[in-house]
């Protein structure tokens, strides 16, 4: 199987470089991030002599002749391609530029035939949201067709597995989604009636973890806890973001000042659909339980989830991975900068995730077991 290209952003090539020139051997960066010698050369050379890393920058004059030269012989080509669409009707210009999107630029095409862009993509996404629906609907049936053979007994995880028989592959929220569109409720769904007696002093927001540490899907359940690092002669503060399914670290930040914009920095950080995530768990610090985390959280539809008040077990896989943290990472290390202290911990953050063998995964790294388990 043919390695998959990868592209790197200009920050993760300057990070690699200032890794390099703190100290960080060039055989363990390339080890650890899986890339090539030569590349980490290069851009070591380009920032050296040009301090950029686009292509651009770095090459001679003949060289972006040339590629200017060849540009320009594509585009006459396409040109003699598509001139004889030039005079036809609306719909088949369209056509003619979705076929060969492949082979030419969209936004040239739309230039040779007179086409404003926004109005091909209006019609590509028009295309693809009648694909789309006329999809929601065959999947409708069939959920349907299944719920009614399983005599209204089975829920969302039962009706997956079945959909994955026929080679349908769906997400049980998509499932919920089209359930609840249908009326259609399992037998086991029954409303219970459950005598509860609030105390005066309660909190509103309640447990809904309850110790639930193994989590069988992705974001289904999110905790996180903050610790302190010494940076220069104060204390700065981390904010790690968990994923429970797989103990990957998902989002992550730090700052001089241990506040809700700290946690709420981390949670930008995660990178995806932030509806993805289902439920969010922490303690009852006020950095989590304020108005600027339960509106972010409201906005994205993420569940709260509180410890109950003085009780750590509750929170217990975030207070184990920050054991780990200190001990692998914070304990006896020094920041002279809290650019040195960033640097460092995005560096962490990818050797835990990505080469870090976990007991609790079996002895696979998070992303790992996220492969093998996805």
């Amino acid at each position: 199987m043919p390695r998959q290209r990868r592209t790197f952003t200009a920050e993760f090539k300057l990070q690699l470089v200032k890794l390099y020139e703190n100290g960080k051997s060039r055989a363990n960066i390339c080890r650890e991030y899986e890339i090539t010698p030569s590349a980490l050369d290069r851009w070591i050379k380009n920032h050296q002599e040009t301090g950029s890393f686009t292509a651009k920058d770095n090459r001679t004059e003949e060289e972006n002749e040339l590629i200017r030269l060849r540009k320009e012989n594509q585009r006459l080509m396409m040109e003699n391609d598509i001139f004889k669409a030039s005079s036809a009707d609306h719909g088949t210009k369209i056509d003619v530029i979705r076929n060969n999107a492949h082979k030419y630029s969209v936004s040239a095409m739309c230039n040779v035939l007179n086409i404003p862009k926004s109005t091909y993509y209006y019609h590509a996404n028009l295309r693809e949201k009648e694909a789309h629906k006329k999809e929601e609907i065959e999947l409708s049936k069939e959920i349907q067709r299944l719920f009614k053979e399983s005599r209204g007994n089975y829920g969302t995880r039962k009706l997956k597995v079945e959909l994955k028989k026929q080679k349908l592959v769906v997400s049980r929220r998509r499932i919920g989604r089209i359930m609840k569109q249908l009326g259609l409720v399992s037998n086991y769904t029954v409303a219970q009636y459950k005598p509860y007696k609030e105390t005066c002093n309660e909190a509103p927001i309640k447990n809904e973890l309850h110790r639930q540490f193994k989590q069988e899907e992705q974001l289904a359940v999110v905790v996180s806890d903050l610790t302190y690092v010494r940076v220069e002669k104060k204390w700065h503060y981390v904010c790690l973001f968990v994923d429970l399914f797989n103990r990957e670290i998902i989002g992550y930040s730090s700052g001089p000042n241990k506040t809700a914009g700290l946690v709420y920095k981390a949670l930008a950080s995660i990178k995806g659909n932030l509806h993805n995530i289902k439920m969010f768990h922490t303690d009852r610090g006020k950095e989590f339980d304020n108005k600027l985390i339960s509106e972010a959280l409201e906005t994205f539809g993420i569940q709260r989830s509180l410890s109950m008040k003085g009780c750590p077990y509750d929170n217990a896989v975030a207070e184990a991975m920050f054991k780990v943290f200190k001990t692998e990472f914070a304990n006896g290390a020094h920041f002279s900068s809290l650019e040195q202290l960033v640097l460092e911990l995005d560096d962490y953050v990818h050797w835990f995730n990505n080469i870090r063998i976990h007991g609790t995964l079996g002895y696979l790294t998070p992303i790992e077991y996220k492969k093998k388990t996805l």
